[in-house]
Parts: structure tokens; C-alpha cells; sequence
């Protein structure tokens, strides 16, 4: 054998002396001894390789470099990426006889034209329809074999090779399925094969070019005529897979014409040859096919080689049982999607075959998200695949406050044809996003169960993306199991123990319709609130929110299992009067009903636009007054954003409030005597009062205008010592 081997390069040199090189066809024709054509590599710079194997893993090369013939001849003792090459791409296939002209049916023409006249931006989805109807073929044929059917090659690897030629500006794509006959060329690629093709044909010929293209591609399976695109002219060779059929050759420009003859050299299956149009030579380059394949088909089932190289490496996991899926195996796919280096803190595997058929794998990122991970701006983390072939890595197939999910979603119900803009509005898929939502909905409740402690690590980083939730969704139904995932404090639970609403609710009395709740920064302000302080005697459980936007979130809310939503600033307006019927008039340490009388009607006229009224209440204790208003979450949210910029008059117009005063606390009791005893102080207590007020309801963001008023109290103040 070695003897033999060392002849190789002479024989080999005498070959190339004798034949000229370069681009020309006759390269592909020189033998070696082995009596194997040479196949042109056109990753390896058009060097010419025999692909005689001589083991498993030891392939015999004989190299060229145009017209230079190379001497060595060495048999790799170590396995080299070149040893990996493959293809079963060749030049050997060759039209016979004579050829028959056809004309395109009628819909086919205009189909025609709409595509290859189009400006659809997306030309490189040609890629991907192609190689889908290449993994179409596959299976049939694969499903051939199972079901017992006389087959030719059996036992051929069923693969897809593509290649790539920027000298002749051609782009090939190969597969070994089931091919075609003639007839079936001609119903394939020459008429649009569906009923209702002409009435659809009838549509899209109305609309603009750009988005009639958009609309026909993946449509009534004519993927094939996307290639008319990028090609001048489009070549077919192909053997079908039934016994004593004879191999054809299919040709055209897409001009209305198609010739088809027969064939000999050719493989079973289906090989396309584009002859690239001057605007589209990219795709003669191989590294803008594999960014394509990677992009839309890189989880084909299918083996796909490009120049020689398989290229779709990953495994469309979310297609496998989730208990043959390892957690290695999902660390590694969800680092490929994110395009991250940290773990999924929650990995969710679902899969459904109805309403919808559905196949969907989502991750939770472990990192905290960032300032511009919240924003709105950012796009969907999910891709929307159909089969594993990529429509959009995009997509919004789950609403925008679910956006930090990353992953994908696989559903044969969706057409490859779907735009981006035509998904915001598209039955199918409002129906797979309220599915998948429920879905994660339901996942992420019983991780909470399951695990407390995880579930609120996560909520305290992803717990804005609920609140937004709420806010943005309009149906009831799905707002409140969204805000089953709200955790707060509680009046009746222990400092930093939380609850649930879905908890709260199963804890109250029977009659009981309100489920309250309070907005302050901690839970020392809420409890020493004079909010609080009004509930106390009512014994009912308080919800505390420490978040700005909660009371917010909490008002849009408005209800949760067909229970009130109330926040207790709201509710002490509701429940007090306007006369002084609350007075005791027993109590010495209360102010009588006449002097209550006197002191609201001046500070009504002291307050001016600050109030619209101001009335006593018998449900304060310890603290002298307090504000209230009829919508108060709303209100304190619209002053801080929407009214930023009114005057303080306009804002207290806006406000509308009233104060409720405490008749037996000392302060009130004083005032009541400094109006006719000293005014001056009387009106310096008096506001201070109520921006004391303002400060507990949260209505006064910037307190640094009472702070000469301060000085001045506290000066009076010390003028007595």
C-alpha cells in the first residue's frame, strides 16, 4: 500500500500537466489512480481534492492550485478540519435529448413577476424556503422507507449540501429526498398547485409589489418562485425516488417559459442551481449564506452542509421530551439565544397539540435586569419558528411586559409568510399569545409555591414587569391572574412576610367585599400613617405597597376575585361627615361643636384654593389632621408625571382636597385659640399643618418650601424660654 501511495503525486502531476485548470470545467475531470473525480473546495482557496477514503477518518488528497500542480501527498496521520469535509455536490448531472418548452399557467406568470420585480427587503429568505422544501423532501422520503416502499438508494444519508461559486456567481442547494418525476415538475414548478390559487393570486396582484412578495412567500407551498428574486435564471436537476423513473433537468428565467428535458448523472433527489442576478452576488459568498442558515435554519432535523461543512450544529431542543433534555443542554442553547454568559434562573418546557399546536421553551435570566432591560423600547426576547424553520427571531408572540422571557416558540400552525407587521394584528397569533401566557402565568404561580424563597429573589427583580402588566392589559380576567403574582406586606403578618391577594382574599370574613391596601415607602411610615391610624379601630387587614407605582397598579386593578380594590385614603373620605355629629361633647379635651365650627370655617378662609373643605373626624388619634381625597393614587401619580409643570394653584384645583381635623388633639385645640389670640401664628400653624398633611398622603414631593416657616415657628417658639 505504501508503495503504492508514494506514486500518487506523479500520477496525479501528469494529470495536471495534461489538463488546464483554474475555473474551467475540465478540473473536475482528472482522475488519480484512485479513478475518483477531483472536487474544487472553494473554501480552501479552489484547491482540488479526491475524496477516496482510505478509513473512517483518513481521506487521500491530492491538491492544485490553478494551473500549479502540488507534489505532496501526505496521509494525515491526525484528523484534520479538512478530513471533515463532505458534499455530494458534483458537476456530473447533464441534460439529454430533446428539451420541451412550457408555459408558466397564468397565475404562475403574474406570481412570477410580483416576486422577481419585488422590493422586499428580506431576499435572503430564498435561503430558507428552499432548504425547507428540501427538509420536506427528506421526510417524505424518510416516511417512504418506514412505511415499506420500493425506494433507489436506499440506505443514502438523507442530508441538504448547498455551495457557494463567487467566480460563476452561483449558489447550489442539494438534497437526496424523494425527487421528482416529470409530471410532478411540471405541477410543482410550473403551476401553483392549490385550489384558490387564482383567487389569491387575484388579491395579491392588487396589493404593492413589496408587500404582495411578502404575502405570497411560504403561500400555497410556492417558496421555490422566492428564488426568482435573486436569480436570472434557475436550474433544476432531479431524480425521483421510484423505480424506472428517469432523471430531468428543469430550466428558466422566470420570463413565462420553462424547458424541461431529461437527464442523466443525477442523484436521487432535488438539486437547484440559481445563476445569481447582478444585485444579489452577495449570495455567491459563502459567509452570507451561513449567517442565513444560522439565522432561519439552523435547527433543521436534517444534516445541512455548506461548501463541505455541516453548519447546523444545534439540536431544536424544545422539539425533544423535556425529560431527555439535560440541564447542560439547556445552560448551552439558552446562552446560544441570549446571546449571554450567565444560567436561566427558571427554565419553562411546554408543549401542546390543542387548542394550537404548540412547542415552546422559555428562560428567565439569573442576572438582575438593567434600567435598559425595563425599557418598553427593547424588542421580544422570543423567536417564532414553524417546524424549526425561523419566521422572525422576534416575535410577539407574548405581550410586551413579558419581555425579559427569552427562548422560542414552534408551531406548524403558523404559515413562513408571516410579516412582522401583519403578526400584530393576526388571529393565530393573539390566540397562541393569550395561550402561552396563561401558560407562564400558571408556571411561575407554582414556582412561588413551590419555592417561596427563589420565587421572591426573582419578584423582587422582575416584579416591575407584573405591575406594567397590569397596567397595559385590558381584560379583567387577565389582569388578576397576573397580579396573583403580586406580593405585599401585611398589617396582620409579621415585618418582611408577604401575602398574596389570592392569600388575603382566602383570610377574610364572610360579608366582606374590600380588600385594603396603603402606599407609603416602609412599613414604620404606613403603620404610623394617619391612614392607618383611621383603620385601626376596624380591625381589618391592611396591604402595605412600598412601591411609587403600586397604588397605581392597585387603581387599575380595581378588582380581584369579585372583590373591591380599596386603598384606606380613599376609603376615610367615604366614610365620614361633613356636620360636627362626631364630637364628643362630653370630652373636655375636645374642642366644642361651636368652636369646631369656627376653627374649620377659618381655615377654610385661611387655606383659600389649598382646600375645597374642611370637616372634623372622630377616626384620628394621635395625629391633628389629615388629607383626603376622593381618587388619591391617581391623583398623587398625575401630579408627579402629567402635572409636573403646573402652577401651585392649578395643582391644588386639580387636587381638590379636604382636611379632617382631630377636635381632641392639643395642637388643634391651640390653634383654635391662636386664631383669636394670636393670628399671625395661628396662620403660620395652620399651613404647616397642612403640608404636614401633604407630606403623610404623599402629595408634596419638594418639602423645602416650609422650611422658612419652620425657622419662624421655631423662633416664636423660643421666645418664651
Amino acid at each position: 500500500m505504501t508503495s503504492q501511495l508514494s506514486r500518487f503525486p506523479r500520477v496525479l502531476t501528469r494529470a495536471l500537466q495534461s489538463t488546464r485548470l483554474g475555473n474551467s470545467p475540465a478540473a473536475s475531470q482528472i482522475i488519480c489512480k484512485h479513478g475518483e473525480g477531483l472536487t474544487r473546495m472553494p473554501s480552501t482557496h479552489n484547491r482540488l481534492v479526491c475524496t477516496h477514503r482510505l478509513s473512517s477518518t483518513r481521506v487521500c488528497r491530492h491538491y492544485s492550485t490553478n494551473s500549479e500542480a502540488v507534489e505532496d501527498h501526505s496521509v494525515p496521520s491526525v484528523e484534520t478540519q479538512e478530513s471533515d469535509y463532505h458534499s455530494i455536490i458534483k458537476d456530473s448531472e447533464r441534460g439529454t435529448g430533446t428539451s420541451e418548452k412550457h408555459e408558466f399557467q397564468a397565475e404562475t406568470r403574474k406570481l412570477l413577476d410580483i416576486v422577481a420585480k419585488s422590493l422586499y427587503t428580506g431576499k435572503e429568505i430564498f435561503i430558507r424556503e428552499l432548504i425547507s422544501n428540501s427538509s420536506d423532501a427528506l421526510e417524505k422520503l424518510r416516511y417512504l422507507e418506514l412505511t415499506g416502499n420500493d425506494i433507489i438508494e436506499k440506505g443514502a444519508p438523507l442530508e441538504i449540501h448547498l455551495a457557494t461559486d463567487d467566480n460563476k456567481k452561483t449558489f447550489t442547494i442539494q438534497d437526496t429526498g424523494v425527487g421528482m418525476t416529470r409530471s410532478e415538475m411540471i405541477d410543482h414548478l410550473g403551476t401553483i398547485a392549490k385550489s384558490g390559487s387564482k383567487s389569491f393570486m387575484e388579491e395579491v396582484s392588487k396589493q404593492p409589489a413589496e408587500v404582495a412578495a411578502n404575502n405570497i412567500i411560504g403561500q400555497f407551498g410556492v417558496g421555490f418562485y422566492s428564488t426568482f428574486m435573486v436569480a436570472e435564471k434557475v436550474e433544476v436537476f432531479s431524480q425521483s425516488s421510484s423505480p424506472d423513473e428517469v432523471a430531468h433537468h428543469w430550466v428558466s428565467d422566470g420570463s413565462g417559459q420553462y424547458e424541461i428535458t431529461e437527464a442523466e448523472g443525477v442523484q436521487r433527489g432535488t438539486k437547484i442551481i440559481l445563476h445569481l442576478k447582478g444585485d444579489a452576488y452577495d449570495f455567491a459568498k459563502d459567509e452570507i449564506i451561513a449567517e442565513t442558515i444560522k439565522r432561519y435554519s439552523n435547527f433543521v432535523g436534517s444534516p445541512i452542509y455548506l461548501n463541505g461543512k455541516k453548519i447546523n450544529t444545534l439540536e431544536a431542543i424544545w422539539m425533544l421530551e423535556p425529560r431527555n433534555v439535560t440541564e447542560d443542554m439547556h445552560e448551552e442553547f439558552y446562552r446560544y439565544i441570549a446571546h449571554t454568559h450567565d444560567r436561566p434562573r427558571y427554565t419553562l418546557q411546554y408543549k401542546a397539540d390543542a387548542p394550537l399546536n404548540i412547542r415552546a421553551l422559555f428562560y428567565i435570566p439569573e442576572h438582575k435586569p438593567t434600567l435598559y432591560d425595563m425599557s418598553r423600547e427593547v424588542e421580544h426576547g422570543v423567536s417564532l419558528y414553524s417546524r424549526k424553520v425561523m419566521i422572525t427571531p422576534t416575535a410577539p408572540v407574548l405581550p410586551k411586559w413579558l419581555r425579559f422571557l427569552k427562548g422560542v416558540v414552534d408551531s406548524e400552525d403558523v404559515p413562513l409568510n408571516l410579516s412582522r407587521e401583519f403578526m400584530q394584528d393576526h388571529q393565530l397569533i393573539r390566540k397562541l399569545s393569550w395561550v402561552l401566557t396563561n401558560r407562564v402565568l400558571k408556571f411561575l404561580s407554582e414556582r412561588a409555591k413551590k419555592d417561596p424563597v427563589k420565587y421572591m429573589q426573582f419578584y423582587e427583580d422582575y416584579g416591575l414587569y407584573f405591575r406594567e402588566g397590569i397596567v397595559t392589559t385590558h381584560e379583567q380576567e387577565m389582569r388578576e391572574e397576573i397580579s396573583k403574582l403580586l406580593r405585599f406586606e401585611s398589617s396582620k403578618l409579621p415585618a418582611g412576610e408577604v401575602t398574596s391577594l389570592s392569600d388575603y382574599a382566602s383570610r377574610m370574613k364572610a360579608g366582606e367585599r374590600n380588600i385594603y391596601y396603603l402606599s407609603a415607602p416602609t412599613r414604620e411610615l404606613a403603620i404610623s400613617s394617619p391612614y392607618f391610624e383611621a383603620m385601626a379601630a376596624r380591625d381589618v387587614e391592611v396591604l402595605f405597597a412600598y412601591e411609587g407605582y403600586d397604588d397605581l397598579v392597585l387603581t387599575n386593578l380595581q378588582q380581584f376575585d369579585k372583590k373591591n380594590l380599596r386603598s384606606i385614603e380613599s376609603e376615610l373620605q367615604s366614610s365620614t361627615t361633613t356636620d360636627n355629629s362626631q364630637i364628643d361633647v362630653n370630652d373636655p379635651n375636645s374642642l366644642t361643636p361651636e368652636e369646631a365650627t369656627q376653627l374649620t370655617d377659618w381655615l377654610k378662609a385661611n387655606l383659600g384654593l389649598k382646600i375645597k373643605e374642611c370637616k372634623v373626624t372622630n377616626k384620628l388619634a394621635t395625629h391633628p389632621c389629615v388629607i383626603s381625597v376622593a381618587e388619591m393614587a391617581p391623583i398623587r401619580h398625575f401630579l408627579r408625571t402629567n402635572f409636573v409643570d403646573k402652577t401651585e394653584d392649578e395643582k391644588y384645583r386639580i387636587l381638590n382636597a379636604t382636611l379632617e381635623i382631630n377636635p381632641t388633639h392639643p395642637i388643634i385645640r391651640k390653634l383654635s385659640s391662636l386664631r383669636t389670640e394670636n393670628s399671625e401664628l395661628a396662620k403660620l400653624l395652620a399651613d404647616q399643618l397642612f403640608d404636614n398633611a401633604m407630606v403623610s398622603a404623599g402629595l408634596l414631593d419638594d418639602a423645602r418650601g416650609m422650611v422658612n416657616r419652620l425657622n419662624s415657628l421655631l423662633e416664636k417658639a423660643l421666645d418664651k424660654h
